[in-house]
């Protein structure tokens, strides 16, 4: 069958209820049957329907799909997802296999508690075929649940439900299309989608980091975050109670003065008496604002960026946040322990300037008061005054009141600290010249960044970097 234009959720439930070609399973722990609830509703659920389960106690959920750590999980969905569609298979391959997609449905969540403030939240995730006897291919989900109540939670995961089937078996040749579509019919402030992943058949060649920008750029969420070998995570699975070293940048490309800032910072980092014999995480974070070039973000264009970032071993967070304290707060929400954020010079002269704060009462002050409100310290690197040649620290940096005062609050409350040890000859070198080096052919650039880099950047013509012949 063929896609509908501007389909409601009825519509995309009866629709796909007429699908003689689909037959599946639903198994929804936590939120009710919400998801299954939409496919009988609508009428001629017999054609889809083959069975719908809820395991809500415990220890016949584990007697189904095997113990697990947490049953709000990863590791529970998947599990799921494996014995439905194998006992969907078993089943019923032999009689209609030939003529028959199958699929697999669930979905592990824990909705809002009364009396409590956590929201709500889970797994969300269907298995199947794209073409009768073919491998399957999967997606996953992991969604944050807003609203106020847990009825409220439980349909908008019914809506979600339907557009994630809909979306697998109708848009899966359009994965743009597929993300934004998840949010038909439902309101982006009560939902938030930080991490999408495919795999399989269907999917073969799809990037999934670049599905995890596409959250980010389609405002389904605020962050998304892949580690230091590709995989997108959910950031919880990585900075969950850890400290968190974060720098922020547009490594376009990162040169040897962002390793320096990087490993200095990480030194006096790894020295704080709150993180010592811990296990800190090293995240880059790179904002759309960062990865815009001429208003328009470019796919590869990102996954150079973040190939590099890999190079370095150096997980990635892409987020829409502007000023710094907006960081602080995402990290926060993850993690009690200690956050630094090395930057150089000129990003803390901003960080202090009154411009930038116009949309706040507080200006500037107030800004500063929430990005230190947590255990967070800043690591300010120097740099090079290119009028004079004179090396300029956090101590030196000219100010203007009140930030100068505000600089000596931070400092006398141990909040800021300069970065020591730096290589001096990393100091002059820029960023945008370095790209611009690339760019002209001149191979001075190399000089400027990495070995690993270098190599990184040639070996994928990353950067409009032509080899020369």
């Amino acid at each position: 069958m063929t896609q509908l234009v501007a389909p409601s959720t009825h519509d995309k439930a009866y629709h796909f209820n007429l699908d003689s070609q689909t037959h599946g399973s639903f198994a929804e722990i936590g939120a009710g049957q919400e998801v299954a609830r939409w496919f009988f509703q609508v009428g001629r659920a017999a054609r889809t329907v083959a069975k719908t389960i809820s395991a809500y106690d415990m220890a016949i959920s584990d007697s189904l799909y095997g113990p697990a750590p947490r049953y709000v999980s990863r590791q529970r969905l998947e599990a799921m997802l494996e014995q439905e569609y194998r006992q969907l298979l078993e089943g019923l391959s032999t009689t209609r296999g030939g003529t028959t997609t199958f699929f697999a449905f669930a979905d592990t969540i824990a909705t809002r508690r009364p009396g409590h403030d956590e929201h709500g939240r889970g797994w969300v995730g269907m298995r199947f075929q794209a073409k009768p006897y073919e491998e399957p291919s999967q997606i996953i989900l992991h969604v944050h649940l807003l609203e106020a109540t847990p009825l409220q939670q439980q349909n908008t995961l019914g809506v979600l439900g339907v557009n994630l089937i809909y979306g697998a078996f109708y848009q899966r040749d359009d994965l743009p299309a597929l993300v934004g579509s998840l949010m038909d019919g439902l309101v982006t402030e009560y939902i938030d989608i930080d991490l999408i992943k495919v795999a399989g058949p269907a999917f073969a060649g799809v990037d999934n980091r670049l599905l995890s920008l596409q959250l980010v750029e389609k405002q389904l969420t605020n962050a998304a975050m892949f580690t230091e070998s590709g995989e997108v995570v959910q950031p919880s699975e990585v900075i969950y109670k850890r400290p968190i070293l974060a720098v922020r940048g547009g490594f376009r490309p990162a040169t040897r003065l962002t390793v320096d800032l990087i490993e200095r910072a990480r030194d006096q980092f790894l020295a704080e008496p709150e993180v010592k014999g811990k296990d800190p995480v090293i995240l880059a974070e790179m904002t759309l604002n960062d990865l815009r070039t001429e208003n328009t973000i470019r796919h590869e264009d990102f996954l150079g960026r973040a190939q590099m970032l890999h190079v370095l071993g150096i997980d990635v967070l892409i987020t829409n946040f502007r000023p710094f304290y907006q960081l602080t707060d995402y990290l926060a929400g993850y993690t009690d322990q200690m956050i630094g954020i090395p930057v150089g010079v000129p990003t803390f002269r901003d960080i202090l300037d009154e411009k930038f704060y116009e949309d706040l009462g507080g200006g500037s002050l107030e800004a500063v008061g929430r990005l230190f409100k947590q255990s967070v310290k800043m690591y300010v690197y120097p740099t090079v005054d290119t009028a004079n040649g004179q090396i300029v620290d956090l101590n030196s940096v000219a100010l203007p009141p009140p930030a100068d005062h505000v600089r000596c609050l931070l400092r006398d409350t141990g909040r800021i600290e300069a970065v020591v040890g730096c290589d001096m000859a990393c100091l002059s070198i820029d960023t945008h010249d370095v790209l611009a080096r690339i760019q002209s052919g001149d191979r001075s650039w190399e000089s400027m960044v990495p070995p690993a880099i270098a190599e990184n950047i040639k070996e994928q013509n990353l950067f409009g970097y032509r080899p020369t012949i």
